[in-house]
Protein backbone atom coordinates (compact mmCIF):
# COMPACT_ATOMS: atom_id res chain seq x y z
CA UNK A 1 0.00 0.00 0.00
CA UNK A 2 2.83 2.39 0.86
CA UNK A 3 4.47 1.85 -2.54
CA UNK A 4 1.23 2.63 -4.36
CA UNK A 5 0.72 5.84 -2.37
CA UNK A 6 4.33 6.88 -2.82
CA UNK A 7 4.14 6.28 -6.57
CA UNK A 8 0.94 8.30 -6.84
CA UNK A 9 2.49 11.17 -4.88
CA UNK A 10 5.59 11.05 -7.06
CA UNK A 11 3.46 11.11 -10.24
CA UNK A 12 1.47 14.13 -9.01
CA UNK A 13 4.71 15.89 -8.04
CA UNK A 14 6.27 15.23 -11.47
CA UNK A 15 3.10 16.28 -13.30
CA UNK A 16 2.87 19.56 -11.40
CA UNK A 17 6.56 20.29 -12.01
CA UNK A 18 6.15 19.70 -15.75
CA UNK A 19 3.07 21.93 -15.92
CA UNK A 20 4.89 24.73 -14.08
CA UNK A 21 8.16 24.41 -16.01
CA UNK A 22 9.57 26.88 -18.48
CA UNK A 23 11.00 25.46 -21.75
CA UNK A 24 14.54 25.39 -20.35
CA UNK A 25 13.39 23.46 -17.28
CA UNK A 26 11.52 20.95 -19.46
CA UNK A 27 14.78 20.07 -21.20
CA UNK A 28 16.43 19.64 -17.79
CA UNK A 29 13.60 17.34 -16.70
CA UNK A 30 14.03 15.21 -19.80
CA UNK A 31 17.76 14.90 -19.19
CA UNK A 32 17.21 14.06 -15.52
CA UNK A 33 14.67 11.39 -16.47
CA UNK A 34 17.08 9.85 -18.99
CA UNK A 35 19.90 9.76 -16.45
CA UNK A 36 17.63 8.18 -13.83
CA UNK A 37 16.42 5.50 -16.23
CA UNK A 38 19.96 4.67 -17.33
CA UNK A 39 20.93 4.17 -13.71
CA UNK A 40 17.89 1.96 -13.20
CA UNK A 41 18.77 -0.02 -16.34
CA UNK A 42 22.24 -0.70 -14.95
CA UNK A 43 20.57 -2.09 -11.81
CA UNK A 44 18.31 -4.24 -13.98
CA UNK A 45 21.36 -5.67 -15.75
CA UNK A 46 22.91 -6.53 -12.38
CA UNK A 47 19.66 -8.26 -11.34
CA UNK A 48 19.52 -9.99 -14.74
CA UNK A 49 16.10 -8.42 -15.32
CA UNK A 50 16.41 -8.10 -19.08
CA UNK A 51 12.80 -7.09 -19.63
CA UNK A 52 13.15 -4.06 -17.34
CA UNK A 53 16.53 -3.20 -18.83
CA UNK A 54 15.12 -3.20 -22.35
CA UNK A 55 12.09 -1.13 -21.31
CA UNK A 56 14.21 1.44 -19.44
CA UNK A 57 16.79 1.86 -22.18
CA UNK A 58 13.99 2.08 -24.74
CA UNK A 59 12.52 4.97 -22.75
CA UNK A 60 15.95 6.64 -22.61
CA UNK A 61 16.27 6.36 -26.38
CA UNK A 62 12.81 7.94 -26.77
CA UNK A 63 13.86 10.80 -24.49
CA UNK A 64 17.07 11.35 -26.43
CA UNK A 65 15.07 11.30 -29.66
CA UNK A 66 12.78 13.96 -28.14
CA UNK A 67 15.80 16.07 -27.19
CA UNK A 68 17.14 15.65 -30.71
CA UNK A 69 13.80 16.68 -32.19
CA UNK A 70 13.73 19.83 -30.05
CA UNK A 71 16.93 21.20 -31.61
CA UNK A 72 16.49 24.44 -33.54
CA UNK A 73 18.86 24.03 -36.47
CA UNK A 74 18.11 27.49 -37.86
CA UNK A 75 19.15 29.31 -34.69
CA UNK A 76 21.50 26.69 -33.27
CA UNK A 77 24.08 26.56 -36.06
CA UNK A 78 27.09 24.37 -35.36
CA UNK A 79 26.05 23.71 -31.76
CA UNK A 80 22.73 22.29 -32.91
CA UNK A 81 24.39 20.16 -35.59
CA UNK A 82 26.94 18.83 -33.11
CA UNK A 83 24.25 17.99 -30.56
CA UNK A 84 22.25 16.25 -33.28
CA UNK A 85 25.22 14.00 -34.06
CA UNK A 86 25.93 13.44 -30.37
CA UNK A 87 22.32 12.43 -29.64
CA UNK A 88 22.45 10.05 -32.61
CA UNK A 89 25.68 8.53 -31.24
CA UNK A 90 24.12 8.16 -27.77
CA UNK A 91 21.16 6.25 -29.17
CA UNK A 92 23.41 3.95 -31.19
CA UNK A 93 25.50 3.21 -28.08
CA UNK A 94 22.38 2.52 -26.03
CA UNK A 95 21.15 0.13 -28.70
CA UNK A 96 24.48 -1.69 -28.48
CA UNK A 97 24.33 -1.63 -24.67
CA UNK A 98 20.88 -3.20 -24.79
CA UNK A 99 22.05 -5.99 -27.09
CA UNK A 100 25.25 -6.67 -25.14
CA UNK A 101 24.08 -5.90 -21.58
CA UNK A 102 27.07 -3.58 -21.36
CA UNK A 103 27.06 -1.25 -18.36
CA UNK A 104 30.22 0.51 -19.57
CA UNK A 105 28.38 1.72 -22.67
CA UNK A 106 25.57 3.01 -20.48
CA UNK A 107 28.16 4.78 -18.30
CA UNK A 108 29.63 6.36 -21.43
CA UNK A 109 26.24 7.73 -22.50
CA UNK A 110 25.51 8.91 -18.95
CA UNK A 111 28.82 10.81 -18.93
CA UNK A 112 28.06 12.43 -22.29
CA UNK A 113 24.55 13.41 -21.24
CA UNK A 114 25.83 14.81 -17.94
CA UNK A 115 28.22 17.08 -19.87
CA UNK A 116 25.38 18.29 -22.10
CA UNK A 117 23.19 18.82 -19.03
CA UNK A 118 25.90 20.86 -17.29
CA UNK A 119 26.02 23.16 -20.31
CA UNK A 120 22.24 23.36 -20.45
CA UNK A 121 22.05 24.16 -16.73
CA UNK A 122 24.41 27.09 -17.33
CA UNK A 123 22.32 28.31 -20.26
CA UNK A 124 19.20 28.20 -18.11
CA UNK A 125 20.90 30.22 -15.37
CA UNK A 126 21.93 32.84 -17.93
CA UNK A 127 18.39 32.88 -19.36
CA UNK A 128 16.85 33.38 -15.93
CA UNK A 129 19.33 36.13 -15.07
CA UNK A 130 18.86 37.96 -18.39
CA UNK A 131 15.07 37.71 -18.07
CA UNK A 132 15.13 39.19 -14.60
CA UNK A 133 13.50 36.03 -13.26
CA UNK A 134 14.65 35.01 -9.83
CA UNK A 135 14.96 31.36 -8.90
CA UNK A 136 12.22 31.86 -6.31
CA UNK A 137 9.64 32.59 -9.03
CA UNK A 138 10.35 29.40 -10.97
CA UNK A 139 9.83 25.81 -9.95
CA UNK A 140 12.36 24.79 -7.31
CA UNK A 141 15.25 22.62 -8.36
CA UNK A 142 15.26 18.98 -7.26
CA UNK A 143 18.18 19.83 -4.97
CA UNK A 144 16.28 22.58 -3.19
CA UNK A 145 13.21 20.36 -2.83
CA UNK A 146 15.38 17.65 -1.32
CA UNK A 147 17.02 20.13 1.04
CA UNK A 148 13.62 21.38 2.18
CA UNK A 149 12.53 17.81 2.91
CA UNK A 150 15.60 16.91 4.94
CA UNK A 151 16.22 20.15 6.80
CA UNK A 152 15.40 20.18 10.51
Amino acid sequence: MYNTGAKQYQQVNVTSEVLDADPHRLIQLLMEAALTRMSQAKGAIERKDMESKAHLLGRVMEIIHTLQGSLDHEKGGDVSANLDRLYDYMNRRLLEATAQNDQDMIDEVMGLLLKVKEGWDGIRQEFLASSGISRSTVAPSPESRLESHISV
